[in-house]
């Protein structure tokens, strides 16, 4: 279940939400996820958005809360759109909103846990893997769930599948081990 949103992401929202005429969804991914709604203990400054719809706000949403933007150098945080992260097929039906009712224009959906991790797949950066040890006992994670996920609705649309089989394949073993260091 999707935590409340606390400082500074709360008021930078509702700021953004002023400036917003109509409905618009935010599919968020990547720290901003895994440290609100999962509790993680660090820091991250941007809220990685995957999709925004309708796409046609796109423009307007990252020049009111994007990098170098009023927003952004008021509450030190800012919005960033991410053009490289894969997302699983159909991670649309899987959606955790934020906070719902809390915004008058905005809605705020997170990726469901096995979809995040998906995201990061083909970047697999030390923070990353960070983030999937993490996740893998805070949710917990399921290596199976994602194995199948990443099998259907991912690996067909990734530049270099086997590259990334390995990736999955390590990235399995780093939650199987947190878990059983958990147990």
């Amino acid at each position: 279940m999707p935590r409340e949103l606390g400082a500074p992401w709360h008021a930078f929202l509702a700021d953004l939400d002023a400036l917003v005429t109509h409905a618009v969804h935010l599919h968020c991914c990547g720290g901003f996820v895994v440290t609100t709604q999962h509790g993680l203990a660090r820091t991250t400054a941007d809220l990685d958005v995957v999709s925004i719809l309708p796409a046609r706000e796109q423009p307007a949403l990252s020049r009111f809360g994007g990098r170098g933007s009023a927003l952004h150098r008021k509450h030190r945080v800012y919005l960033d759109i991410v053009s490289v992260a894969t997302s699983p097929d159909d991670y649309e039906s899987r959606l955790e909103e934020i906070q719902p009712g809390g915004f008058a224009h905005l809605r705020v959906w997170a990726l469901e846990p096995h979809d995040l991790v998906l995201t990061k797949l083909t970047r697999n950066s030390d923070r990353d893997r960070a983030d999937v040890e993490y996740l893998a006992t805070a949710v917990p994670l399921e290596p199976v769930r994602l194995r199948e996920r990443y099998r259907r609705e991912l690996r067909p649309y990734v530049g270099v599948p086997e590259r990334e089989d390995l990736t999955l394949d390590l990235w399995i073993e780093i939650i199987e081990e947190a878990q059983a260091r958990k147990h």
